[in-house]
């Protein structure tokens, strides 16, 4: 009964739904794009037999490239449907695409939609990557015969407390699920709190994506150009970056024995935060401005702030800064993924609101690949000493490095799991 009420709640929403995305596409055009694919109309033909695969956001799409890679070597002749909900989604997953392979939005979680959808590609599996569990879109999978697996799970305390609060339509939800293959114990334990069972833990996907060499490169080298050190805001959410912009203001030796750049999480905002800069009276350079190889005279401007307008090159930001201060983690947001920049070989310091990826803040605070603080003006005097003590700067990378190889292994492990399902 309060599938069916969601359902049609959900269907009543989809002219909300318009208009969300008008008001997006303004300024990602993308979102403009094939809309009616969000409703379960599809211009390509009809196929069968595919292995569907959804991952929402960014991150989920290069968490899954790893393991997109490895499948297709073990099963050469495998087709992929990608479903994604947003732009930088999208647009990352052009990248796992080869002949065959098919990408769309994800339907809208009402039945009409769902139903078109599973009717158009007919997958002979499905998985979720991480959160992304709609009651409608599980149910319908398992009356089309779908099996579908919640792989590289997590439900954070936050969330597990609201599951709680709507019980009555999460364990349903959860238990259409042919498998959940949880990231860590602590997420294993909440999913069995509420009540519903999980086959393995499999580890975070997460440390075994692989960093793109040539991005980590042009990084190093224009490190090595530089005649300061690099702090780098990185993934930032609305509100960090005034925030950030205050506490520098207050001490001018921040702005002058380093420079910052600022890396916001959603490329809508990018205008919004390059007005902020200038309203400081700060110069601004953006990384679009650059051209595809970024020389070191490129950004040595006295006083200026870089801001990274750029998708998809998170690595080169990483890589280039000496320090990261971790977007999401200074408000209560749930923090950033902290394990990209230790792959790079930048350590971080962490704000106190991590509770979307607890585990990995820990276990890089533990192993000296993070450092935690209790606010935003703490954590920029210690990256600012951070970055300017070269050594203890070198150690941490090192240690960052290691953290980020250790927890490898997600991708055999899942791969291992999915061999009885194919």
């Amino acid at each position: 009964m309060m599938l069916f009420a969601y359902g049609w709640f959900m269907y009543l929403l989809s002219p909300l739904l318009l208009l969300k995305l008008y008001a997006r596409s303004r300024k990602e055009p993308l979102y403009a794009q094939a809309v009616a694919e969000r409703f379960g109309f599809y211009r390509m033909p009809a196929t069968s037999g595919g292995i569907w695969i959804h991952a929402v956001s960014l991150g989920e799409t290069r968490a899954i490239q790893s393991l997109v890679e490895t499948l297709r070597q073990h099963y050469p002749n495998v087709r992929f449907v990608f479903t994604h909900g947003t732009a930088t989604g999208r647009q990352q997953g052009l990248s796992l695409l080869q002949a065959g392979d098919i990408q769309v939005w994800q339907a809208w979680d009402s039945p009409q939609a769902v139903k078109r959808f599973f009717r158009h590609f007919q997958p002979k599996l499905g998985f979720l990557v991480d959160t992304e569990v709609w009651p409608v879109t599980v149910s319908q999978a398992a009356k089309h015969g779908v099996p579908v697996v919640l792989l590289n799970a997590r439900l954070s305390a936050r969330s597990l407390r609201k599951a709680m609060q709507w019980s009555a339509l999460a364990k349903p939800a959860f238990g259409s699920l042919k498998a959940i293959w949880a990231q860590s114990e602590q997420d294993a334990k909440r999913f069995q709190s509420l009540g519903v069972p999980v086959q393995a833990v499999m580890g975070n996907l997460k440390f075994d994506a692989v960093p793109d060499a040539v991005q980590v490169q042009q990084g190093h080298d224009l490190r090595a150009r530089m005649q300061r050190p690099v702090i780098l805001l990185a993934i930032s959410r609305e509100g960090e970056e005034a925030a950030l912009l205050d506490v520098l203001m207050q001490q001018p030796a921040y702005l002058k024995d380093v420079q910052w750049w600022l890396v916001p999480r959603h490329p809508q905002r990018f205008e919004d935060v390059a007005a902020l800069v200038k309203a400081k009276g700060l110069t601004l350079i953006k990384r679009s401005e650059w051209g595809a190889h970024p020389q070191a005279n490129d950004v040595q401007s006295t006083d200026a702030m870089v801001l990274g307008d750029s998708m998809g090159e998170m690595a080169f930001y990483f890589s280039a800064a000496s320090v990261c201060l971790l977007g999401g983690s200074f408000e209560p947001l749930g923090g950033q993924n902290l394990i990209e920049s230790c792959a790079c070989a930048c350590p971080v310091v962490m704000g106190p609101h991590t509770f979307n990826f607890a585990q990995a803040a820990t276990l890089a605070q533990q192993a000296g690949a993070a450092v935690r603080v209790k606010h935003l003006n703490e954590a920029v005097d210690v990256a600012y000493r951070l970055a300017l003590d070269k050594q203890e700067c070198a150690n941490k990378a090192e240690l960052a490095r290691q953290f980020a190889t250790q927890h490898q292994g997600a991708v055999a492990r899942c791969v291992e799991l999915i061999k009885p399902l194919m």
